[in-house]
């Protein structure tokens, strides 16, 4: 093989090494446009209380969903009663208002009874799963906030699914 190429040959592997690489940018792509988007960035320790970021920018008017860890188990349905570990952070300042985590024991609720953002929000989830849900006000607490919650409050909730029945 003349010199010629062979530094053509070398010269392709790199580039193809170069692009598998960028390819396979994982949890910093992820990282990115999590923080591109201005939601908050949070940890996929499962059984672990989540660390999440504070968000930037203007809040999304808008549900936004994303799966942080798939779940494998049973599929959260409109009609479920789940049992859950969650943390829930205000927009406006980045602060965590409340977490069972804290307290050490999960939550158990039918989900028609909670906030039209969960009941919008949670639905194929599976049990194992992590999932962050950012709630504009109007499917929140709206215009009259509750307890620490103030009016028209966007809420970002991350909720692990522990069960569902």
């Amino acid at each position: 093989m003349n010199s010629k190429t062979r530094n053509l040959a070398i010269a392709a592997v790199i580039a193809i090494a170069l692009t598998s690489i960028a390819a396979c940018g994982g949890k910093a792509k992820v990282a990115d446009t999590a923080s591109s988007t201005g939601l908050p960035t949070v940890t996929a320790n499962a059984g672990a209380a989540p660390t999440i970021s504070a968000p930037t920018g203007t809040a999304p008017t808008t549900l936004q969903t994303k799966d942080i860890i798939v779940g494998t188990g049973a599929e959260v349905k409109a009609t479920s009663t789940l049992t859950v570990h969650y943390t829930l952070m205000t927009w406006s300042n980045g602060k965590i208002v409340e977490s069972s985590w804290t307290g050490g024991q999960p939550a158990t609720f039918p989900l028609s009874g909670v906030i039209a953002g969960w009941q919008q929000g949670l639905p194929g989830a599976k049990v194992g799963g992590r999932r962050l849900l950012v709630i504009p006000a109007d499917l929140g607490y709206g215009p009259n906030g509750s307890g620490p919650i103030g009016p028209n409050e966007t809420l970002i909730f991350v909720v692990d699914i522990i069960a569902v029945s």
